[in-house]
């Protein structure tokens, strides 16, 4: 587990200045890899190339430092992340002649690339994001992996192309930060994230997940392709062999994210996921696994009672940490900024907690993320079928008509996302146009982004690169993809990736595995939803080896009381935010609007929590970088 960052330049670079570009380019990562760092530069009256990593050492301690160069030097990699099947893949390249130097998975891709070139980053089963310099070819390749769990931003500036895993490698070394860009601006405010491929400057992009970069060192330009087409083949199975073979993929995943060189654990927060990734390690396991949960000192949002309960039953060193909201509100600072750019998940914040006290134990946690997008475990996997039951009895000008009554109804000065909440977010999203699902994933300014920025920085259809893919999701199948190219590469692998490797912390996911993202998508729709129960196949998989009833229990996950805090500890600051002067002088949104709205939070007189929390978040951003 790394970071990585990169550079070419049209024009030859001293070695000097190359090597100092890429410290002062390493140097602000170093969080992501405190035990090693690793340079590498190459330059022709052409071009300039230089390359370089900081390690956090899981695999291969002693001999797997990077960057790591074939026999004759004509190909060198920097490497961020872990391939799970580069054992297997090893001896594949050993039965065909080839010898190696190390015992690391980064010199099984170099291998591997030599052999098949970029046809090779299909076989790869991990987490990952590399660059290669091929001097025969005089190209540069940048990838990253199927689900995005490793991130990898790029630009062309300044005379230069540049990546990095994190932006502020890549705007530490730009003379000028660049322009907010109105793309990223508005997917922000609308989903509370950016998703690939936008960033929140102009210019400046994330690699999708999936895809690599091969860029021309002779003409200067890059061309971005597909590494996985995504498998749309049904499955025959009954269901009783599709849950057997279901248990066996589960745990054949969980095994192979195991490997490594230093301790293991897992994050045990009780739900289903990480209760049957627990399980699952602590069966595969000759010693007692360790697990790690994190609980609250309010009891409304502390579960530590399931975490418990699984810890007791699959006999755990089981580490429970307690904290309070004055410990979430000390870090706020440090954990927002850290993102580079706007994010408003308040889950971040107890994420990094219990990765700050999970890497007092251990290098490596296992995470039950992913489970809700492979399997089909979030609620609005239901609202998107209601709609279409809904509008299919429900006249359209009915419903237009009963609507704001309804909202009025269900509105709540409650800071949690209960049950008046998702009915209220139904109620919002439905739509007859097929724009339902793009209503539900938008968490923070659903209907309102034209209300809350002004004229020049608004967009009629913030998901029109989105919808090139999907245009009208209508099955759950639809909205699991969209969820993977949107929610999960832009809001869950970004919050566990950042959180956790601020405190130099590896997180391994055993659902995002594309085998059984593969086998997921084979089977019928009814084997992952049925009826009310969400992750229904998963759930009949394990349920023998839990207590009865136990994997139907609810779930809260990580909520954190954020309204209220925006109208007592953080209200000074928020207040500020609301300053007309610097409003006018901001000039992105519309002022009046946004002034009422907090207002109105704060006196009580609207719940607007998570509204205001994401303007919170972007004006926190805005006011650490730019002078208005």
């Amino acid at each position: 587990m790394c970071g990585i960052n990169g550079f070419i330049k049209s024009t030859h670079t001293t070695p000097e200045a190359a090597l100092s570009l890429l410290k002062k380019m390493n140097h602000v990562i170093i969080h992501r890899g405190p035990d090693d760092s690793g340079f590498y530069q190459d330059s022709s009256p052409s071009f300039s190339i230089g390359m370089a990593m900081q390690r956090l050492s899981i695999i291969d301690l002693s001999t797997g430092k990077q960057p790591i160069s074939n026999e004759s030097n004509s190909v060198t990699i920097v490497f961020n992340g872990e391939i799970y099947n580069y054992r297997k893949l090893r001896a594949g390249l050993e039965t065909k002649g080839f010898t190696f130097k190390t015992k690391s998975d980064t010199e099984v891709i170099l291998k591997l690339y030599e052999t098949e070139g970029e046809k090779s980053f299909e076989k790869l089963d991990g987490m990952f994001a590399f660059s290669i310099h091929d001097k025969t070819k005089n190209k540069l390749i940048i990838a990253r992996d199927f689900f995005g769990e490793k991130p990898l931003y790029y630009t062309q500036a300044d005379s230069g192309f540049y990546y990095a895993s994190e932006l502020k490698s890549i705007i530490s070394i730009l003379p000028n930060k660049p322009k907010i860009s109105k793309a990223g601006l508005n997917l922000f405010f609308k989903l509370t994230y950016i998703p690939a491929p936008f960033s929140i400057y102009e210019g400046v992009q994330k690699l999708e997940a999936n895809h690599y970069i091969t860029y021309d060192l002779t003409n200067h330009t890059y061309t971005i392709s597909e590494i996985n087409k995504i498998c749309k083949n049904r499955s025959n199975l009954s269901f009783k062999d599709a849950k057997l073979k279901l248990h066996d993929l589960m745990m054949s995943s969980i095994e192979s994210r195991t490997v490594s060189d230093v301790p293991i654990g897992t994050f045990l927060s009780g739900g289903v996921d990480s209760s049957i990734v627990s399980l699952g390690l602590s069966q595969i396991s000759n010693n007692k696994i360790d697990t790690f949960s994190i609980g609250f000192d309010k009891a409304s949002f502390d579960e530590t009672d399931k975490s418990k309960l699984v810890a007791k039953q699959i006999n755990s060193n089981h580490h429970e940490f307690i904290i309070s909201e004055n410990d979430i509100k000390a870090h706020i600072d440090a954990i927002l900024l850290n993102f580079d750019e706007p994010f408003a998940d308040s889950s971040a914040l107890p994420t990094y907690l219990v990765s700050q006290k999970t890497s007092n134990y251990v290098k490596v946690a296992l995470t039950g993320d992913g489970g809700d997008e492979v399997f089909g475990g979030y609620n609005k996997y239901y609202m998107g079928n209601l709609n279409s039951r809904y509008t299919n009895v429900v006249p359209k000008f009915l419903h237009n008509s009963a609507k704001p009554l309804l909202t009025s109804l269900l509105s709540t000065n409650d800071d949690n996302r209960g049950k008046r909440f998702k009915l209220k977010k139904l109620i919002q999203a439905i739509d007859y146009t097929g724009e339902n699902y793009w209503n539900i994933i938008s968490l923070g300014f659903e209907n309102d982004t034209q209300q809350l920025l002004n004229p020049e920085q608004a967009l009629t259809n913030p998901f029109a690169y989105y919808k090139g893919h999907i245009s009208k999701p209508k099955s759950l199948h639809d909205y699991r993809e969209v969820d993977r190219l949107v929610s999960l590469e832009g809001d869950m692998l970004v919050k566990v990736d950042r959180t956790s490797m601020m405190n130099s912390l590896e997180c391994r996911a055993p659902f995002l595995n594309k085998t059984l993202w593969d086998f997921s998508n084979s089977l019928p729709e009814s084997y992952l939803v049925k009826g009310w129960s969400k992750k229904h196949i998963l759930k009949e998989a394990f349920k023998h080896e839990f207590p009865v009833g136990f994997l139907d229990k609810s779930k809260k996950g990580f909520a954190v009381p954020v309204g209220d805090w925006l109208r007592s500890g953080l209200k000074n600051e928020l207040e500020s935010f609301i300053n007309t002067k610097l409003l006018d002088k901001q000039d992105l949104f519309n002022n009046n609007y946004i002034r009422s709205l907090v207002l109105n939070h704060i006196s009580g007189k609207e719940d607007n929590s998570y509204k205001v929390w994401t303007f919170y978040t972007f004006q926190k951003w805005y006011f650490s970088l730019y002078n208005p």
